[in-house]
C-alpha cells in the first residue's frame, strides 16, 4: 500500500520566507523546508495496481495556469490549542477548480476522497498536546506576503513516516 495524495510544490524563495515565521511555541513540530507544500487531494492508502490508474486518470485533469499568492497565516483549531498553524493562499477559485477537476477524476476511478470542504493552506507546524498559543503570530501574520508563483502543474506525492516526520517523494508531475 503507498499513501498518496496529490499536491503543488512551492518554490525555494516563498518556502525561504515562510520557514522565517518560525517560533518558540510549545508542542510545535515546524515542518522543515522538504516538507512544505500546499495538498491539493488526500488519497490515502492505495495498492500498487491503482497507483497506475490514478497515474493515467491525473493525465486527463485540465490544468490552465494561474498565479497563486502566499498570504496571511491561520491555524485549525483555536489560537490557544492550535491543532496545525498555517499560511493562506489567495486566488481561491483557481485552486478550487483544480482540486475538484483532479476530485471528479479519483470519483470516477472510485476512489473515496474526503468530502471536507477544500480549504488550500500550506501547513507550516503541527502541534503536539499541550500545544502553547499562537495569538501573537496570528496578529503579526495577518498582512504577510510570502510571495507569488505560477501553477502550471500539480504532483502526485507518496508520503513515507519517518523519525523527522513525513517525507514527500514525487512520483509524477501533470502536466509533465
Amino acid at each position: 500500500m503507498r499513501r498518496l495524495f496529490f499536491g503543488l510544490d512551492i518554490p525555494a524563495e516563498i518556502k525561504s520566507r515562510l520557514l522565517k515565521v518560525r517560533a518558540e511555541v510549545a508542542g510545535a513540530r515546524w515542518q522543515s523546508d522538504e516538507q512544505l507544500h500546499l495538498t491539493l487531494l488526500f488519497l490515502g492508502n492505495l495498492e500498487e495496481e491503482r497507483v497506475l490508474a490514478v497515474r493515467e486518470a491525473a493525465r486527463c485533469v485540465p490544468l490552465i495556469a494561474f498565479e497563486l499568492n502566499i498570504a496571511g497565516l491561520g491555524c485549525f483549531g483555536g489560537p490557544r490549542a492550535p491543532r496545525n498553524l498555517w499560511a493562506g493562499v489567495q486566488s481561491q477559485a483557481s485552486i478550487a477548480l483544480l482540486h475538484s477537476s483532479i476530485k471528479r477524476q479519483m470519483d470516477q476511478l472510485g476512489i473515496a476522497t474526503e468530502d471536507r470542504v477544500f480549504h488550500p493552506h500550506i501547513t507550516l507546524c503541527r502541534f503536539k498536546r499541550p500545544t502553547g498559543s499562537v495569538e501573537s503570530l496570528l496578529e503579526g501574520g495577518k498582512e504577510m506576503d510570502f510571495g507569488s508563483f505560477q501553477v502550471n502543474q500539480f504532483v502526485l506525492f507518496e508520503s513515507e513516516k519517518d523519525s523527522g516526520g513525513s517525507v514527500y517523494n514525487r512520483i509524477e508531475c501533470f502536466p509533465p
